[in-house]
């Protein structure tokens, strides 16, 4: 049978943020991914423009895994008329609607707090979306199995398969008139302590693939003594740590490092441990309840989870703010975009005692990526502060796959594909992974721009 594939890049081209890919077959218009754009403010003001596709156009949403990048406009494009489908693994539609619920949450916040205090050029500053148009969205999630292949159409059909990146994150498998076309979302990590090595797979006739890291490998450094040693400088200085956490998965696993550092007898007993993100808090409940997607049993979460408080209120909140005891503070946002950990920076980062440990990727354009660049102010709540607190980072902790990572991930391909699109990185890092693929392999492969069109022959896929 004869087809003409066209992909629509509408995000995460040329940038890490805002996924979304449209594919498009006689008949069939799914939107892969439906993420928000972060980090620089010509990017997050994408957000507020009209997609250049129209949302009651789409038949169906089809997610890889529920980070904010890469679900994060699913209330906006239900807003602007979407009334289609959302599928994804049930641990990634839970993980969504946690997101959702506290970007909602956040952005209101941020909108009324700019309102009050007066920092906004807007009359009156407003959310891109609210918690009555996430009500709107989550009656459409459906849940779908990994591993089985799923039917969409006559001659469609999908298959979910283990990434790696965080619970119930998958890449996709598309079939379309025997031809694969693959979405690789985001790939973790192929050794993880929480988190499964990925799978690899054999057939893509095209492949779009993520290069966040594909310019670099993660250092070959030990976790739990880097941390032990950041935290003992930080308690040497009679100060407080303060690790900006990702809530899905890399707050869990700082919690895991720190639980194996007290089982060692490395960590100070009385030195508290908090945890103070709702939506960490949600997700933990998420681990519990989705066990087969990550590699802890029942008494070693257990015993992880006493380890550490989960702060359960704001007022709970400022309470340890005002504390001028030591402690380390797990708080969201990852990358320093909102959440809990500007109330603590508030008062904590200009003290040159303190330590803030940044985990992960930070993006162009946000607060994370200006301190590990050595800021020495950075603004939030409508005010420049100084940085006098110790910047530190750990790179290893990262979600996702490094250059050789990225490598080894496609090489069970049984033969070359005939189209590789590169996306989901920083130019820089898509073209290194584009030189390195060509070197290692042989093949070539394509880094589109924002909003380009590409449309797939017969002749390339014959």
């Amino acid at each position: 049978m004869s087809i003409s594939i066209k992909l629509h890049f509408l995000g995460a081209s040329g940038m890490v943020t805002g996924s979304k890919y449209q594919l498009q077959i006689p008949g069939k218009s799914i939107l892969i991914d439906c993420g928000l754009f972060q980090g620089l403010k010509k990017l997050r003001e994408l957000n507020w423009q009209q997609l250049p596709v129209s949302a009651s156009d789409i038949d169906l949403v089809i997610l890889t895994h529920g980070h904010l990048d890469h679900c994060g406009y699913l209330p906006r494009l239900v807003k602007n008329g979407y009334r289609g489908a959302i599928w994804g693994t049930q641990p990634t539609l839970d993980i969504a609607e946690i997101i959702l619920r506290d970007s909602a949450r956040i952005q209101t916040e941020d909108a009324e707090r700019a309102n009050k205090k007066g920092f906004t050029k807007h009359k009156p500053a407003l959310p891109l979306y609210t918690t009555e148009d996430v009500d709107l969205t989550t009656p459409l999630f459906e849940a779908k199995k990994s591993g089985e292949w799923i039917r969409i159409d006559g001659n469609i059909k999908v298959r979910f398969r283990n990434s790696g990146h965080i619970p119930g994150a998958t890449f996709l498998e598309f079939e379309i008139s025997g031809k694969k076309v693959v979405f690789s979302g985001d790939i973790g990590r192929e050794t993880d302590p929480l988190m499964y090595t990925p799978e690899k797979p054999d057939i893509a006739d095209v492949l779009i693939m993520e290069s966040t890291y594909g310019d670099r490998i993660h250092p070959k450094e030990d976790l739990e003594e880097k941390l032990l040693n950041v935290i003992n400088h930080t308690l040497k200085k009679n100060g407080s740590l303060f690790i900006p956490g990702f809530a899905v998965e890399r707050a869990q696993m700082l919690m895991y490092l720190i639980w194996q550092l007290h089982i060692q007898n490395k960590l100070p007993g009385n030195i508290p441990v908090y945890l103070d993100t709702p939506m960490g808090a949600g997700v933990l409940d998420l681990f519990r309840k989705h066990p087969q997607w990550h590699k802890l049993s029942n008494e070693e979460f257990t015993h992880m989870c006493n380890r550490v408080k989960v702060v359960q209120s704001y007022a709970e909140t400022i309470d340890i703010i005002n504390n001028k005891k030591s402690k380390i503070v797990i708080a969201g946002s990852g990358m320093i975009t909102g959440g809990r950990i500007l109330s603590y920076l508030d008062k904590y980062i200009s003290k040159e005692e303190t330590t803030i440990l940044l985990t992960g990727y930070m993006a162009e354009g946000t607060r994370g990526r200006s301190l590990k660049d050595g800021a020495v102010e950075i603004k939030f709540f409508g005010k420049l502060y100084p940085v006098k607190a110790t910047i530190e980072s750990l790179e290893n902790l990262s979600a996702h796959a490094d250059q050789a990572e990225l490598l080894n991930w496609i090489s069970e391909l049984k033969t070359p594909p005939k189209q590789i699109f590169l996306v989901h990185g920083e130019l820089q890092a898509s073209t290194a992974l584009k030189a390195k693929i060509k070197e290692q392999y042989g093949w070539d492969a394509v880094i589109p721009e924002l909003y380009q069109i590409h449309e797939i022959d017969d002749y390339l896929l014959n």
